[in-house]
């Protein structure tokens, strides 16, 4: 069955396929303009101001994208060399942005276990306190030395779990104690928030950098916020530079998100329960195993124990729906704006209808 060309497409790839809203277009069209590299691009000025209000820190910077953004941050807390990162082996920095700490940093990633257990003390998504403590190192000249440690919440491949404020704190805590820094990775740390009904300065108090992404599930076409206190963000500045993320008139991207920002993240309980309702629907196919623990937000991770991951995706873009499979046992489907109740229900349906049909179903 063909694609018609007139047929709508509901794209569950991610929550980085959305349009620029309406709104975003205008302000785009009327944004006041500046030089970004001068620093003098004023409303880039009012996007770091007005991010870094929300969050509770005292500066923030605009870069191009969340890989960069992460990168910048352990690349400036290690800024001397032998420097250590400790990371949960399951985190998109480890992942997903191609060793950019170890390849162009010369940063030493120390990988804790990823936590997938629903029954631990530690959240999905998180490292064992114990195992965190255990692993910064003495200071010895055997050993890098231990900078920063990274969480990254909402946690993209533990299926969008949340981790909790209570967790954060006890990790903020605990680099405290050992004068190390705390970076989060919060490409999607509304979605977190949201899920606990928490703000998002609460939920990330105890951080000393976080990276936060305007474009999945926020709508911005383009761009990250680095936020830290005013000593840091002024090294991050040089760091962007190096790293080619200096942009001139970027204040036509930073519109976008200061518009994400303002009218974007009171809605996303809207995503969550949507993909809920999917995650549910799914659980109820025979064949199909879903974690339904870790569906905390916006990302619904589900397996075919019997294979046919990339034969779904294929029969399920014919009929103008797609996924994403991380392997043929491995499918992930992502809500956002553009996904409303008749799209999640036209998806469910032809869940329920495909999945039979795959030459690896049960």
């Amino acid at each position: 069955e063909c694609l018609s060309f007139m047929a709508p497409v509901i794209d569950m790839r991610s929550d980085t396929v959305t349009k620029p809203t309406a709104a975003m277009k205008e302000a785009m069209m009327s944004a006041e303009l500046g030089d970004d590299v001068f620093g003098d691009d004023p409303t880039v000025i009012q996007l770091e101001k007005m991010c870094a209000s929300m969050f509770g820190k005292p500066a923030g910077l605009f870069v191009p994208s969340g890989t960069m953004g992460n990168l910048i941050a352990v690349m400036t807390h290690c800024n001397e060399r032998a420097s250590e990162i400790i990371i949960g082996n399951k985190n998109h920095l480890v992942i997903y942005e191609q060793g950019g700490m170890s390849t162009i940093g010369n940063i030493h990633p120390r990988q804790l276990r990823t936590e997938t257990d629903a029954g631990s003390d530690t959240p999905i998504g998180g490292m064992s306190l114990a195992e965190i403590e255990e692993a910064i190192r003495p200071l010895d000249d055997h050993f890098p030395i231990t900078r920063v440690v990274s969480l990254e919440n909402s946690h993209n491949l533990c299926g969008g779990a949340v981790l909790p404020l209570e967790y954060i704190d006890a990790v903020g805590a605990l680099c405290q104690k050992h004068k190390v820094k705390l970076h989060m990775d919060g490409a999607r740390i509304f979605n977190a928030a949201t899920s606990q009904s928490v703000a998002v300065d609460r939920l990330c108090q105890a951080c000393d950098s976080i990276s936060v992404c305007l474009s999945k599930g926020l709508a911005a076409p383009v761009g990250s916020v680095l936020l830290g206190d005013v000593a840091f963000i002024r090294l991050a500045r040089r760091t962007r530079k190096v790293l080619g993320g200096g942009m001139r008139q970027a204040g036509v991207l930073a519109a976008c998100g200061i518009e994400a920002l303002t009218n974007m993240t009171a809605r996303l309980h809207h995503d969550h329960t949507r993909a809920a309702t999917l995650a549910k629907h799914l659980s109820g196919i025979p064949g199909v195993v879903v974690d339904m623990q870790s569906i905390h937000t916006n990302i619904v991770y589900f397996r075919l124990p019997g294979g046919g991951g990339k034969e779904l995706v294929e029969k399920l873009g014919a009929r103008g729906i797609r996924i994403t499979a991380k392997d043929d046992w491995t499918c992930r489907a992502v809500t956002h704006y553009q996904i409303d109740d008749d799209a999640v229900t036209l998806a469910m349906q032809a869940l329920t209808e495909v999945i039979p049909t795959l030459g690896g179903a049960l």
